[in-house]
């Protein structure tokens, strides 16, 4: 199995004092936001405008 489950769609920050990133299961479509600051660090679902979480259909294609 070469696929990843987890992929990283987009990413902010200089990865030394802080970072943000989106990365999405690639199984169930979820899209999540991780931090992370020094040794402190959170991951959270990624919520739509209508407060429900963001999903992507199964097979969906990401430029990474």
């Amino acid at each position: 199995m070469d696929e990843k489950r987890f992929i990283i769609v987009d990413k902010q920050g200089s990865g030394l004092t802080s970072a943000l990133q989106e990365i999405v299961d690639r199984q169930t479509g979820v899209h999540y936001l991780t931090w992370q600051s020094g040794y402190a660090g959170g991951i959270t679902p990624l919520l739509g405008a209508d407060g429900r979480p963001v999903i992507t259909a199964r097979g969906t294609e990401y430029d990474v």
